[in-house]
Order: structure tokens, then C-alpha cells, then sequence
């Protein structure tokens, strides 16, 4: 393909009042040129096709108006045949002309909250054509990603600011599909034929854009902006080079094994894989002495039919109601019950006795001389079901559920009914790991209440299966957990996600209409839930990778930089040229070494070359003014390294002739005039937030400072920390995506692959050494498992036997 600029002169009056170096404006016209060159031709069949897709169209009419109609549009288009291409290039030329303004994004007013099921007419014309021009614009930007990248760091050159973004870019595909639908409008064309003429847009000049782009490239290119620049993506990860993990590692085990429950979550989900709960709970209780009032240990209650795993399971079963028995036992039936809420892990309705006594003391008072009836478990599950059905009208928690079936029971059995001492040890147990979980979960998030309804068919599925407590992965507490973990992490005050709101609202709708005691129903209410998180972890890697690749690049420049500013402090410190041209070399003369090294390396023969001008420039500078002629071979290389970087013609020629000249002289410039016009440029990578005060020299650190700060340049990237956001101690989770040595950055980002912030490895040391941040292990990671951990703690707390770091916890 030719590099030659178009064949046709430039119209250099379009770009007259622009307010730009006239080499800029020169380059406009020439690149404005090189549009008309290129899409005249497409500009034009675009109509014509048009006309042709109408008259298809046209037969294929289901009545004689809609034909009638479609002529009449075809009929407007000879009349804006001759119009749309020059108005098009105009429009185009307008945008090149504009290119120094500041680029104001369009974005929404601020409008009041609204809740997700809250439904609003929009009008059909615009979701159609925004639909149509987002998928064309989508399409384009990943088909040509690498010739936009770089045309949008030369246009940024031209702009003298930061590299155009690509809905920003004169020639990306967002400013030509917004001309074309603006150009639709002012010509009064149907919504039909919008559409139409967009998809022939497509087809015969966005197809054709890379042609455009790839010479636009090739004339900035011979014309001196950022020659040799090229766009590598990120494709491979080096041996010496820290991965993003985005899933849990393979061979992982139990939390309970061997270091596995201090090992950092990286995975998408914020969570590890689900603990081993018999394990939990054998290591957890470990041995409880039988009660003081019993000479022998108590029998173990009825444990009904075995469920899924039971004889596997059947010691930490044992174990765990030994356990609640003791606490019984030792605290009695009100100390248990207000030690329990005390711990605020809810209010625990049991009380010993054999065959249901514990429920004796809610009977009515004429009846409390008769023995309790435990009622059988058939009937206690039809008076759930019954509960199920009902709305439920306000939050509560276990304990009231509770406290409403015993009421049923009795209404339909007698006022002696109650409960088996293996169900009241299920809602105990219930009751104490709901309270732990709303203990995590925001009040005000939509989990909560969905967690409410999810109360009768968990102590359904409970009191069906013996092993709720000790079997892994039961399907109830997975879905328990799925719900609890969005209440607690992902719907936050700033990030609520409507989808994943209608998504938890459907799956538990289903279990509470569905639920007969098949746990498949949880089942597949819990995949479809997971099926969404899998999406969403999806979408946020692509947008955490977008973010990685942006911190790369600038680790790339600020290392590039920190080795140029070296270079020259060393040549200024042993040749000590006068201090004007240390500012030239530590200012312009610095971007130029910064680009060299980016683009060819420090072993290149380009820096190598560098090395050698820069050494050139203090020899000839250092010598007294007047002693020698300028270097006239050393001013062209210094004027056309400068070129390479942006600088403007006049300005380079003033710079190059002081730093070739003895003394740094120059009678044809002023030094003030120079220093403010070098210091109201944008600088190469200044655009980079925060680098100025990351390079200030950090304050010592403590010993336990410095232990956070070498543990977290070895974490792998996509460790999750938790961020205390008020005084409170409100947790908020984000994910450390990447961080460099180099420049001591980390990058966080939120579940949705959203950059939310940017800390030093030295600042978040310093966090975590004061509480602030902390890591997420995997044997903390479910909220589920927490949940269930902390209720066997309170248990060993209220038995007596816990021990003397669970106390202190």
C-alpha cells in the first residue's frame, strides 16, 4: 500500500482558523484529504445501495401503503444523493477541526434511585438505532483494536494532550456512525430506512475502515509523529512475571488440610470451594464432657431415617448434639437462651428434657400439668408446608418460625403438642447459624428479606435430613449461601446490580413454590444463580484485563522514565552543564530517551545513539559561549528526536539550537518564552494519576509494616482483601488484579472488574498493620462456613469447654 499522502493538495483554508502550529494544521488538511480519498468512493454507493435495498424492500411490501411508503423514501433519496457524501466529509472535517477543543463526554444527569422492577417508556426509535450503531461500533473497535491504539496516541500528539480514546478518535468508528445517524436525522428519513441505511453504512464504508485507518497511521508516520510506534498486547506471561488467577488452583483441598485455610481467594467468585463440614465440626467441638446432673452420658435423640451420607457423618453428628446437650446442661434453659442472644447469635428456643419438654413451658398454663406429645414428622411437615405457602409479611428470624409452627401444632393437635428433641436441637442450631449469617448480610439489602423466605424450606430440608449440619455441599446451604454471600459482598450501597437482584428473587421464588422435599429443587435453583455469577465473572475479567493492560503500559513508561531521568541527573552531576540546558535535558531531552527506550530497548542501537547525543550535548554546552561554532550535525538530531515526541516545529528548532550551541545560547529565542511554553506541555505519560507522589521516598516502617509489605510482593495477583469504609468496621471486598515492583502500584477492582482504586504497596501495608485491609483466606472466604464456625464456637462458649483463644475471640 502506497504511504503517500492523497494525490489531491490538501485544502489547507478548511483547517485556517484552527488554533494549532501551522504543521499541525497542515497535517489536518492532509489527513482530511486522505478521508475524502478513501470513503468518497463508499460515501457514495452507500446511496446507491440504499436505493437498491429500498426497491427489495419494496417488493416484498404486505400491502400497497407500506409499498407507496417505501417509494416515497426512495424518491427522498434522489434528492439527498449528491448531498450525503459532501456533507458527510464536512462533518468530518468539522471534527478534525475541533481536534484541540476539550473533549466533553456526554454523560446522564443524576436521577433519582429507582428500584429494579420500576418500568419506563422509552421511546422504540432510539433503542432501535442505538442497538443497530452499538453493535456496528462494537464490532469495528475489536477489528481494528490495534491501528486505533496507535492513530489514537499520534492524534493525541497533534491535540498536544493524553492519546484519544476510541469513542473520542476523528476516524474511529464512534464519530463516523454518529455522523451518519445525525446526517439521517437532518435529512427527515423514516425509522425504517435509518435502520437501513445504517446496515449499508456497514457494509460499505465501516468494512472498509482499516484501509483508512492503516494509511492514516502510515502518513503520521513519514510525517515525524511517533514514527516506528507499534501495539503489542499482552499475550503471553513470562516465567519471572506474576499471573492473574482467575479460578480457584487445582489440587486445592479441604480448608481443614494442610495450610489450604490460609491460603489468599483469588477466584472471581470472592469464595473458595465449600469446606469439609464434618470435618469442621469433629476439629471444631473435639471432646465435651458429658453434663454434671447425669452419672452416664445421655443417649443420642432419634436421628430418624439417615440421609445422604449419615453412617459416613454419624460421629460428628454425635458429637454436635452431645455438644448442644452440655450447653444445656450448663447454662440452663434461660441462661442458655440469653447467653446465646447475648453473643447475638439468636435466640435459641430448646431447653432439656426428654420427648419435647423443651417446649413444655410455651403451653398454656391450664395445660402445663399434662406430659408433652412430641407430634410426628409427617405432621410436622405438613404444618410447615402450610407456613411455606403463606406470604411472609415482615422479617424474623428462626426462633419466631419456630414459635409460629408450635402455635400451629398445638391449634391442630392439642395444647400439649410439641417437638421432638431432634427437631428443637435442628432449630436451635438453625437459629444460631441465621443469627451469625445476619451478622454479615447489610439490613438494608434485598438479601435479607429473601433470606427470610428461604427460612421454612432450610428448616424443612433440616429436619428431613439428619445430616444437614455435618454433610458437604448439602444443596439447601449452598443456595442458603449463594444468597447470603450477595447480601454481603456484591450488593453494595454504590454497585446494587438489578439482574442479580430478579435473578435471586426467581430462584427463591422457585424454592419456596416448588419445594415438596426433593432437594433438587435447590439444586436447581442454586445453578441458575451460579450460571449468573459465571457470567458476571466473565464479563468483569474482560474488564479487569483492560484495566491490567492500561497499568502495564504505565509501569512500562514510568520505568522508562526513571531510567531516562537517571541518565541525565549522572551526565549532569559529571559534566555540569549550565543549569538552563540541565532543565532543557531534564525536561524535553528526557521524553526523547523515555520513547527510545520504550520502543527499541535499553540494548538497542537506538539508545546507544542517544547515549552518545546526550554526551554530544554536555561537551558542546559545557564550552564558554562564543568559543566554538554551533554543532549544526548535533542540532538536526536533537530537532528531529524532538519532533518524534510532539514537540512543534518552532519550538524544537529553539530547543536544538541551545543544546548545540556553546553555553546553551541562543539570540534568536527567549529563555522565558521557551521555559513557559515547555511547561505548559503535557509531558510524555503525565497524564499517569498519582505518579508524582508515588515517587516520593516512603516513611519507615514498623517491624509488622515491613512483614505486610514483603508479604504482599509475593501474593499472587487476584487476592481478594477486605477494606474497613467506615468507623462502623463495614467490610468491603476487592480484588488486587496487579501490582508491579517497579513503581510499588497495585490496582484494585471491584466484583465487576471496575477499577475502584489505587493504593502503593507501602500504603496498603500500612492499612493492613492497622486493621484497615485485611487478606481473604480461604478458611474464611464462605460466608456459609464462617457462619457455621462461629455457631460451634458459641456452643463451646456456652458448654464451657471453649478454649482460651476462643474466649479471647
Amino acid at each position: 500500500m502506497s504511504a503517500s499522502a492523497p494525490s489531491s493538495q490538501p485544502d489547507l483554508t478548511r483547517f485556517a482558523g484552527v488554533n494549532a502550529p501551522p504543521r499541525v494544521r497542515h497535517l489536518l488538511a492532509a489527513l482530511h484529504a486522505l478521508a475524502e480519498k478513501t470513503l468518497g468512493t463508499p460515501l457514495k454507493l452507500t446511496i446507491v445501495e440504499l436505493e437498491r435495498e429500498l426497491f427489495r424492500d419494496a417488493e416484498r411490501a404486505r400491502n400497497s401503503q407500506i409499498q407507496a411508503d417505501i417509494y416515497a423514501q426512495t424518491r427522498r433519496l434522489h434528492e439527498i444523493n449528491a448531498q450525503f457524501a459532501p456533507r458527510f466529509l464536512d462533518a468530518l472535517g468539522t471534527v478534525l477541526a475541533n481536534l484541540r477543543e476539550p473533549r466533553v463526554r456526554h454523560v446522564p444527569a443524576p436521577t433519582q434511585p429507582v428500584s429494579a422492577t420500576t418500568l419506563t417508556l422509552v421511546t422504540d426509535t432510539d433503542i432501535d438505532r442505538d442497538i443497530v450503531l452499538a453493535d456496528i461500533v462494537r464490532r469495528e473497535s475489536q477489528r481494528s483494536a490495534g491501528a486505533l491504539q496507535l492513530l489514537g496516541q499520534r492524534f493525541g500528539v497533534l491535540a498536544a494532550g493524553p492519546a484519544f480514546d476510541v469513542e473520542d478518535l476523528p476516524f474511529g468508528p464512534n464519530v463516523l456512525c454518529r455522523i451518519a445517524r445525525d446526517l439521517g436525522e437532518e435529512f427527515a428519513l423514516g425509522l425504517e430506512t435509518q435502520l437501513a441505511l445504517y446496515r449499508v453504512f456497514d457494509r460499505q464504508l465501516i468494512e472498509r475502515l482499516g484501509e483508512l485507518l492503516e494509511r492514516a497511521n502510515i502518513l503520521l508516520t513519514h510525517e515525524g509523529v511517533l514514527p516506528g510506534l507499534v501495539y503489542t498486547p499482552y499475550l503471553a506471561r513470562s516465567a519471572t512475571t506474576r499471573r492473574i488467577v482467575t479460578g480457584p488452583e487445582r489440587g486445592a483441598g479441604n480448608n481443614a488440610a494442610g495450610g489450604a485455610a490460609n491460603r489468599p481467594v483469588t477466584g472471581w467468585s470472592g469464595s473458595a470451594g465449600a469446606g469439609s463440614w464434618a470435618a469442621m465440626t469433629s476439629e471444631a467441638i473435639g471432646p465435651v464432657a458429658a453434663p454434671a446432673s447425669t452419672a452416664t452420658p445421655p443417649p443420642l435423640p432419634d436421628m430418624g431415617t439417615p440421609g445422604p451420607g449419615a453412617d459416613m457423618n454419624a460421629p460428628a453428628l454425635s458429637a454436635l448434639h452431645h455438644l448442644l446437650d452440655a450447653a444445656r446442661h450448663t447454662q440452663g434453659a434461660t441462661g442458655l437462651a440469653a447467653a446465646a442472644a447475648a453473643t447475638g447469635t439468636g435466640h435459641p428456643v430448646g431447653a432439656p428434657g426428654p420427648g419435647g419438654a423443651a417446649d413444655a413451658a410455651d403451653a398454656p398454663a391450664d395445660s402445663s400439668r399434662l406430659p408433652p406429645v412430641a407430634v410426628d414428622s409427617s405432621a410436622v411437615h405438613a404444618t410447615l408446608a402450610k407456613l411455606q405457602a403463606q406470604a411472609a409479611g415482615v422479617r424474623r428470624s428462626m426462633a419466631d418460625l419456630h414459635d409460629a409452627l408450635l402455635a400451629q401444632m398445638r391449634a391442630e393437635h392439642g395444647p400439649q403438642a410439641s417437638l421432638t428433641v431432634k427437631d428443637t436441637d435442628t432449630f436451635d442450631l438453625l437459629d444460631m447459624l441465621y443469627g451469625q449469617i445476619h451478622r454479615e448480610v447489610r439490613p438494608d439489602a434485598a438479601a435479607a428479606d429473601l433470606l427470610t423466605r428461604l427460612q421454612v424450606p432450610v428448616a424443612r430440608a433440616a429436619l428431613s435430613d439428619p445430616a444437614f449440619f455435618v454433610r458437604d455441599q448439602h444443596p439447601a446451604r449452598e443456595l442458603l449461601n449463594a444468597v447470603a454471600e450477595a447480601g454481603a459482598n456484591w450488593l453494595g450501597e454504590d454497585d446494587v446490580d438489578p439482574q442479580l437482584v430478579q435473578k435471586l428473587d426467581r430462584a427463591v421464588d422457585k424454592v419456596v413454590t416448588d419445594y415438596e422435599g426433593d432437594s433438587a429443587v435447590f439444586d436447581a435453583a442454586n445453578e441458575e444463580i451460579q450460571q449468573h455469577f459465571r457470567a458476571l465473572a466473565h464479563k468483569a475479567e474482560l474488564a479487569e484485563r483492560r484495566h491490567v493492560e492500561a497499568a502495564r503500559g504505565k509501569e512500562r513508561l514510568e520505568s522508562a522514565k526513571q531510567q531516562a531521568g537517571a541518565s541525565i541527573e549522572q551526565l549532569c552531576a559529571q559534566a555540569a552543564p549550565p543549569r538552563f540546558v540541565q532543565s532543557l535535558l531534564k525536561q524535553a531531552w528526557s521524553d526523547v530517551l523515555t520513547l527510545t527506550l520504550l520502543r527499541n530497548g535499553e540494548g538497542s542501537e537506538q539508545w546507544h545513539a542517544r547515549e552518545k547525543e546526550t554526551a554530544r550535548i554536555a561537551e558542546v554546552t559545557c564550552q564558554p559561549p562564543g568559543s566554538a561554532e554551533s554543532d549544526a550535525e548535533l542540532g538536526q538530531q536533537v530537532e528531529s528526536a524532538l519532533l518524534q515526541v510532539g514537540y512543534h516545529q518552532d519550538e524544537a528548532s529553539a530547543i536544538a539550537r541551545r543544546l548545540s550551541t556553546p553555553g546553551g545560547e541562543d539570540e534568536a529565542s527567549s529563555r522565558t518564552e521557551l521555559t513557559a511554553r515547555i511547561r505548559a506541555r503535557s509531558r510524555l505519560g503525565e497524564q499517569a494519576e498519582g505518579t508524582e507522589a508515588r515517587r516520593e521516598a516512603p516513611l519507615a516502617r514498623s517491624p509488622a509494616e515491613e512483614d505486610y509489605y514483603r508479604q504482599l510482593r509475593t501474593l499472587p495477583f487476584g487476592t481478594w482483601f477486605e477494606f474497613t469504609t467506615n468507623q462502623q468496621g463495614d467490610m468491603r471486598r476487592q480484588r488486587l488484579s496487579w501490582y508491579s515492583l517497579i513503581t510499588d502500584n497495585a490496582l484494585f477492582v471491584n466484583p465487576r472488574g471496575q477499577k475502584v482504586a489505587e493504593h502503593s504497596l507501602d500504603s496498603l501495608a500500612r492499612l493492613m498493620a492497622h486493621g484497615q485491609a485485611r487478606l481473604v483466606s480461604e478458611g474464611k472466604s464462605r460466608l456459609i462456613d464462617r457462619a457455621w464456625q462461629a455457631t460451634l464456637r458459641t456452643l463451646r462458649s456456652l458448654a464451657g469447654t471453649s478454649t482460651p483463644a476462643e474466649s479471647e475471640a
